[in-house]
């Protein structure tokens, strides 16, 4: 299994807390957030990763080098920012693999990407998204769900539990061949919600530890519960 991880934000609202350091760097258990993510990677059965990177990627690619523990590592760098959809555009080009996972390099999720892979393809899906039970939405927004496909993303600042995306994708690595897309998007803003009717995605619902460290108190809270 193949993989690429989203790793070039400018983290703005860590910058209080991470002071000068892309936000994959913050650390958390024994050293950096990525290391975590990455070793949870490989015990999941990737074997090779893309990191996608920008803001500060020199100082992570000084870190990680070509391999970690065994994971080949290459890297997508961005001259210029691209937003998710243009990085991971950028990435697949690199990619070996038929259906590649794309994660976001702030998130971290307990997932059975083996069996998110194997029901992606036994449903002929295009993109297939983990999703994620959580007891409040408010900073994510929910995920709308149909008979396991997903038929829309309500808005941030909906307060309750509910389900919402793990960062996590399951995409064919031709996904965007038919679609005229710019050099620079977002991922979900400027095409997965236009094109939901289209893409069809299927839900892959898992139960799995997820946070998400984009603010302080979350990424305080994985400092005290991941190590």
């Amino acid at each position: 299994m193949e993989a690429i991880v989203l790793a070039g934000g400018l983290g703005t609202r860590l910058a209080s807390v991470i002071q000068g350091m892309p936000k994959v760097l913050a650390p958390v258990g024994k050293g950096p957030f990525l290391e975590l993510l990455l070793r949870k990677l490989k015990q999941k059965g990737m074997r090779r990763v893309i990191l996608s990177v920008g803001y500060l990627a020199s100082m992570i690619r000084q870190h990680f080098g070509d391999e970690f523990e065994g994971l080949e590592l290459v890297y997508a760098v961005e001259d210029e920012p691209l937003g998710t959809g243009g990085a991971t555009l950028k990435a697949l080009t690199m990619a070996h693999s038929s259906t590649v996972f794309v994660l976001n390099g702030d998130t971290f999720v307990d997932l059975d990407y083996a069996a998110m892979l194997s029901r992606h393809i036994d449903l002929g899906a295009e993109i297939s998204l983990a999703v994620a039970d959580v007891a409040d939405c408010t900073r994510f927004g929910r995920i709308l769900i149909h008979e396991d496909r997903i038929v829309g993303f309500a808005e941030k600042g909906q307060a309750g539990p509910g389900q919402i995306s793990a960062g996590v994708y399951a995409m064919n690595r031709d996904v965007f061949a038919a679609y005229n897309m710019p050099a620079a998007f977002s991922l979900e803003k400027d095409f997965f919600v236009p094109q939901l009717e289209r893409l069809h995605p299927l839900a892959f619902v898992t139960s799995g530890y997820f946070i998400d460290i984009g603010i302080p108190e979350d990424l305080a809270r994985a400092q005290s519960e991941l190590q």
